[in-house]
């Protein structure tokens, strides 16, 4: 839950990792906290700084080169996304990215589009190993909850979609005054379920902001992931977990990259509250509202306006095939209504 945390607490997760069956890990009140900071996962510490590594050289190659692989309604929103072309909160983001989406429709090859760039980033084992811990962290969270240890697996996330966006956050000094804002990302909530950032290590720019309005840095810690949940996991926890607002702030006189790896429910999945947390607290409606999530690409109850249940994704533009990173990446690309046979493309 957001506290009034002066750090972001460090947590050793490898019992979580290497005993998930293990009924006392029911009891382990550091998953209480929102956003951690994440040691013991299992992942390499070298593997992470690769993955960092071939970002930071894919942002360093010529524009046209990045162009490319420019993200489209034809790639699905998958691929480069400019500097600028991301907005959070009406305000152009000083970030430039690369969207990789799960291919539930094998129409739209990653592969394909970072060979044009003859990059070879994300190997199969870095997805593979992702998927994984981020799946073993839900497991926790199910048991943390009081619930069965597989509760956000079949029809919830047995089948997880997932975004990997790789981000790259310019020197404010190397863009144009007139381009120019003072985020990196806007403050925000995600939307999803888990999200896990790979970070540089010796760059200090996201931040957290805690009860008494204070933004607090999430220090960089070699061989950490940064983790936080979304708004998904609000509602179904009954608003038990809140997700909290983050920003990044890029004031380093260096580039900077994160990978963010966002974990999400299944693509058809109900987003209502789970069974064991309807009678522990009542504070959130299980409706998402089509007007936040396609403004933002999140979503909170003090922002909404209908009334009518909306359970599934799909269901909120009425088409069918809509991923969740179609709605984030295409805010400032499409006007939603008139563009809906375009998004049903994904």
């Amino acid at each position: 839950m957001a506290s009034d945390f002066k750090a972001i607490p460090l947590i050793d997760i490898s019992p979580l990792v290497e005993k998930i069956d293990d009924p006392n890990m029911a009891n382990d009140k550091d998953l209480d906290d929102c956003w951690t900071m994440h040691k013991g996962h299992g992942i390499a510490e070298s593997l992470m700084k690769e993955v960092r590594d071939v970002t930071h050289k894919f942002f360093q190659l010529p524009y046209e080169e990045k162009l490319k692989i420019k993200m489209t309604p034809q790639n699905g929103y998958r691929g480069y996304q400019r500097l600028g072309e991301n907005i959070t909160n009406g305000k152009p983001d000083m970030q430039e990215a690369i969207d990789l989406i799960a291919e539930k429709k094998k129409r739209h090859s990653i592969m394909r589009l970072l060979n044009l760039v003859n990059m070879e980033i994300l190997p199969n084992q870095w997805k593979e190993l992702i998927c994984d811990l981020s799946r073993k962290i839900m497991q926790g969270i199910a048991l943390a909850l009081g619930g069965p240890v597989d509760a956000f697996e079949g029809r919830t996330a047995g089948d997880p979609f997932w975004v990997c966006r790789l981000i790259g956050y310019p020197v404010s000094t190397d863009i144009l005054e007139e381009h120019r804002t003072d985020t990196g990302c806007g403050a925000h909530t995600d939307y999803g379920l888990l999200t896990l950032v790979n970070q540089d290590d010796d760059i200090c720019a996201l931040e957290v902001k805690n009860q008494s309005g204070e933004w607090i840095y999430a220090k960089p810690i070699p061989g950490t992931f940064v983790c936080n949940i979304g708004d998904m996991l609000k509602v179904w926890s009954n608003g038990i977990y809140q997700p909290t607002l983050h920003r990044v702030v890029n004031n380093s006189p260096r580039y900077r990259v994160s990978v963010a790896f966002f974990y999400e429910s299944n693509f058809d999945a109900a987003i209502e509250h789970v069974e064991f947390c309807r009678e522990r607290e009542q504070v959130v409606s299980p409706r998402l509202r089509e007007e936040h999530v396609l403004r933002q690409g999140t979503w909170s109850p003090e922002q909404t306006t209908s009334q009518a249940p909306i359970k599934t994704v799909t269901q909120i533009l009425g088409v069918s095939g809509l991923e969740y990173r179609c709605l984030r990446a295409s805010v400032a690309l499409l006007a939603p209504q008139e563009n809906a046979r375009e998004l049903n493309n994904c």
